[in-house]
C-alpha cells in the first residue's frame, strides 16, 4: 500500500478558483454593441453554420446589467464613446471586453477627429481580433482565447497581487495582433 492515498471512483478533485473560473466561462453572455459592418459579422456568428451557442453564448443581452462580454464591433465615434464607457460601468464585475475589428481596436482607416482611435481609450481592452471586418470563424478563436484567459484570473484582489508579485502572467494577447498608436 505505502503512503499513496486511496481515492473512492467518482470524486472530483478541484480548487474552488478553478472551478468558478470555468463556471464564469461557460455562461459569458455578451453585450449587444454593433457599431458598423462589424457587427454583421458579430451576428453571424449566433447564426446555424458557425454556432456561437455551442460555448453557451447565445443569448446576446440587450442590458448591460445582464452581460459580462462586450464586443465593441466597429468605429466607436466621440458622440457614442460616453455611451460605450457608460454601458462598460454598469456591467456587473467581472467584465471583459473584446475589441472586433481594425475600427474599433486604433481607429482603422478613419483617422479623423470624429473617430475614437482605439476603443482602449475608452475602456479597458482584453482580447483585440484584427480584420476588416473579421470573419466568424476570428471571432470565435478570439473568444476561445478568452475562455482561456479566464480560466487563469484570481479570485480576488489579494491573490491577483500575489500572483502579479510572482511574476505570473495571465495576458495571452500576442503582440502581432495589438495595433500601434497612430501619432
Amino acid at each position: 500500500m505505502g503512503l499513496e492515498e486511496k481515492l473512492p471512483s467518482g470524486v472530483l478533485l478541484t480548487t474552488v478558483e478553478k472551478l468558478v473560473n470555468w463556471s464564469r466561462k461557460t455562461s459569458m453572455w455578451p453585450a449587444t454593441f454593433g457599431l458598423a459592418c462589424c457587427a454583421i459579422e458579430m451576428m453571424t456568428s449566433g447564426g446555424a453554420r458557425y454556432d456561437i451557442a455551442r460555448f453557451g453564448m447565445e443569448r446576446f443581452s440587450a442590458t448591460p446589467r445582464q452581460a459580462d462580454l462586450m464586443i465593441v464591433a466597429g468605429r466607436v465615434s466621440q458622440k457614442m464613446a460616453p455611451v460605450l464607457r457608460q454601458i462598460y460601468d454598469q456591467m456587473p464585475e467581472p467584465r471583459w471586453v473584446l475589441a472586433m475589428g481594425v475600427c474599433s481596436s486604433s481607429g482603422g482607416m478613419f483617422n479623423n477627429y470624429a473617430i475614437v482611435q482605439g476603443v482602449d481609450h475608452v475602456v479597458p481592452v482584453d482580447m483585440y481580433l484584427p480584420g476588416c471586418p473579421p470573419r466568424p470563424e476570428a471571432l470565435l478563436d478570439a473568444i476561445l482565447k478568452l475562455h482561456a484567459k479566464v480560466m487563469d484570473e484570481p479570485l480576488g484582489p489579494k491573490r491577483a497581487a500575489a500572483l502579479a508579485e510572482s511574476g505570473h502572467r495571465t495576458e495571452l494577447i500576442p503582440s502581432s495582433v495589438r495595433y500601434a498608436k497612430k501619432k
